[in-house]
């Protein structure tokens, strides 16, 4: 791919990526398909080994706990994939490795006290299924691993071939398994997780040791992205996986990992089918739809990129799929009529690769890649790709997102405990009834929080108890609770995201009442899109004088050429909040607020002040800039307020501020009624301000 001392590019094939060329003409003979059983407890469902304890683990678990972040307790077991964020080009400059993407069945491999499990990356049974990848990881020096990568056959140029993995793992072809790793987040006994990918690949590296086998590491390039892409497609492979090399091992989607693919592909469902025409069996051409606005849409027909022996088993699954009605409707241009077409349950999901989209919203020269049997219908809803999304999904298409999934396109599936259980005893409202707030003003709450850092506040003895602030990523908040890898000062630490209605019930799930997002996404947080000015009033100032003031900020950020918004903040005062381009880091934006709030107490000092000192607040206002610090956050729009009212943070119109008769006018009843009954965004147009800090 690329030489690791000059960046020229060279011939490569897959293995030039492998610490070991692959082995030949290994007999291989399977009598049955692969089952499909749910994972088990480790020691029901994984092969024991047949290697005594050895010295070797205390090596090991010396070396381990060496690593920077190393943690000497066992990685869980169980654990899920880390998943990559999908993008169009390589990360250009230092800090990044670059994989090759392999084609295949993503593999989670566990040693426990010498007992070999293999799980699929959705948690599915695969020990019974890959007996020599069970031989070959229960022949390392180790009696307790965790392991991560991609189960492969590699055709004769060293590629993977994900047509002939499908073969062999049905027993109609007999070709060597490759099991290549890539990851390693626990050894011995020790969590090496939040060590740097560096270190963790360096140690998995030496454990899996030089040789042909069946067991394969995963090699990489240290920068140079582009030219790394360029040569993985001049070599024939699919693409390349970057990886940040600083980077932790998390359980979720991560902008930390991204998937750079040579041609566009996406998973769609088949919901139905044509006849075929002439010499062709089976069917002519697939039917596909994405979810959309609680129901699914027709994307196109895919016939192209199918074999005989793939024509036949896809058919074999489609007929007992039949049903009499369609599942989406048909534009009016297709060339075909509905009545033609064989129906089918929406459940199988295909890959496609396709040369982008005509102007009627269907694919381009599409053609079939793999039945992902991997996945199932409700992934295409759930999956989420936290960095691309940031960028490319302003708050309308956000919004129409929330709006889908609360309709039902992709079922929240989240049960909340203890429903009757009251959280706020002044007004009886329940966790329930909580749940039922969240979930109705998704379509409105999302796009202030979604794919953003959060805090939030937990409430789980209601708001009469103490609360408290979470930031950070933790066990048991859901998988639908993300999280991101940030740098602070006491190293990298895991700080939670959501993107979905099923990320913002798990959170009210474990009690979370408040949001409090970031300035900035997941996909740029070093650079702030929204500024914050909270108006905090001092004791004996007027409502009035509030809004007073929230105009005079208004008013002073148009002279120096910004336009803001304003939200009640659920409590006693007014947030004024200045949507920007994400140029300007932190440190501009600290000094840009610190230096406004200043000139405002300076010009009208009986009326402002500017430091959080509550001898000094009494009878003004605390125009507190420090919401604009790197790591700081501000209660979102439509967030509930963890006070006896259960007040919301409301988002107005400036005109409408006027006849508004209290910070914590809507509470949660109201707020409901203010949203159901608008036409418009309060906020309508805030994504399309282009606007960058004077001087940034």
């Amino acid at each position: 791919l690329i030489k690791r001392d000059d960046a020229q590019a060279r011939d490569a094939e897959a293995d030039d990526m492998l610490d070991t060329p692959p082995p030949r003409g290994t007999a291989r003979t399977r009598a049955a398909a692969t089952k499909r059983a749910p994972t088990g407890a480790a020691a029901k469902a994984g092969k024991r080994t047949a290697t005594p304890a050895r010295k070797a683990d205390a090596r090991w678990r010396t070396r381990a706990l060496a690593l920077d972040g190393a943690r000497d307790a066992p990685y869980p077991p169980g654990f899920k994939p880390q998943l990559t964020d999908h993008r169009a080009t390589a990360p250009d400059g230092d800090g990044w490795l670059h994989e090759i993407k392999w084609d295949g069945y993503r593999l989670l491999a566990e040693v426990n006290d010498g007992v070999v499990a293999l799980r699929s990356r959705g948690g599915l049974n695969w020990t019974d299924d890959f007996p020599e990848v069970v031989q070959a990881i229960a022949a390392l020096p180790v009696r307790d691993v965790r392991l991560d990568g991609e189960l492969v056959v590699l055709d004769a140029q060293g590629r993977s071939d994900f047509t002939a993995l499908q073969k062999v793992i049905d027993g109609t072809a007999k070709q060597p398994l490759r099991y290549v790793v890539f990851d390693m987040p626990g050894i011995a006994g020790v969590d090496i997780s939040r060590s740097a990918l560096l270190q963790r690949k360096a140690l998995l590296k030496e454990l899996i040791g030089p040789g042909p086998g069946t067991l394969a590491y995963s090699d990489h390039v240290l920068d140079h992205g582009p030219a790394v892409f360029a040569a993985s497609g001049e070599a024939g492979f699919e693409g390349i996986i970057s990886k940040r090399v600083d980077a932790p091992y998390v359980n979720a989607r991560s902008p930390a990992w991204i998937k750079i693919k040579h041609e566009s592909t996406d998973e769609f469902l088949i919901v139905g089918y044509t006849d075929p025409k002439g010499a062709r069996s089976g069917f002519g051409s697939l039917l596909m739809a994405t979810p959309d606005k609680g129901g699914l849409r027709y994307v196109g027909r895919v016939g192209t990129g199918f074999d005989d022996a793939l024509l036949g088993a896809l058919t074999r699954q489609l007929k007992p799929l039949a049903v009499a009605d369609a599942g989406v409707d048909l534009p009016a241009h297709v060339p075909f009529k509905a009545r033609s077409v064989h129906w089918v349950k929406p459940v199988l999901v295909a890959e496609v690769a396709f040369r982008g989209w005509a102007k009627e919203g269907l694919l381009r020269q599409a053609s079939f890649k793999r039945l992902r049997e991997d996945k199932s219908a409700g992934d295409l809803g759930a999956a989420g790709q936290a960095t691309e999304k940031a960028k490319g999904m302003n708050k309308t298409t956000r919004k129409a997102k929330a709006d889908a999934q609360a309709a039902g396109d992709a079922p929240d599936g989240v049960s909340i405990s203890h429903p009757e259980r009251v959280v706020f005893a002044k007004t009886k409202i329940t966790k329930g009834e909580v749940a039922d707030y969240y979930r109705q003003m998704a379509r409105w709450v999302l796009p202030e929080v979604a794919a953003r850092p959060l805090s939030v506040l937990r409430c789980p003895d209601g708001v009469d108890k103490p609360c408290f602030f979470q930031k950070h990523h933790g066990t048991g908040l859901g998988e639908a609770v993300r999280a991101i890898p940030l740098e602070q000062k006491s190293g990298r630490e895991d700080y939670l995201y959501i993107e979905d209605v099923a990320g913002l019930l798990q959170l009210v799930q474990m009690n979370t009442l408040e949001l409090h997002p970031w300035g900035a996404t997941v996909a740029d947080p070093e650079h702030p899109d929204r500024l914050v000015f909270d108006l905090d009033p001092g004791d004996g100032v007027s409502w009035a004088q509030v809004k007073a003031a929230a105009r005079d900020v208004r008013d002073r950020l148009l002279d120096t050429g910004l336009q803001s918004f304003v939200r009640l903040s659920g409590g006693k005062g007014v947030h004024v909040v200045v949507p920007l381009q994400p140029k300007a880091d932190w440190a501009q934006a600290k000094d840009f607020c610190e230096a406004f709030a200043q000139a405002m107490a300076e010009h009208a000092p009986d009326r402002y002040v500017a430091t959080m000192s509550k001898a000094k607040r009494t009878g003004v206002i605390f125009i507190d800039w420090l919401r604009n610090a790197r790591g700081a956050t501000s209660v979102s729009s439509w967030s509930l307020r963890a006070r006896p009212g259960a007040g919301v943070a409301v988002p107005l119109r400036w005109e409408e501020l006027g006849r508004i008769t209290a910070a914590d006018a809507f509470p949660m009843a109201k707020a409901l009624q203010r949203a159901q009954r608008l036409k418009q965004d309060p906020w309508d147009g805030i994504d399309a301000v282009k606007q960058v800090l004077p001087g940034a």
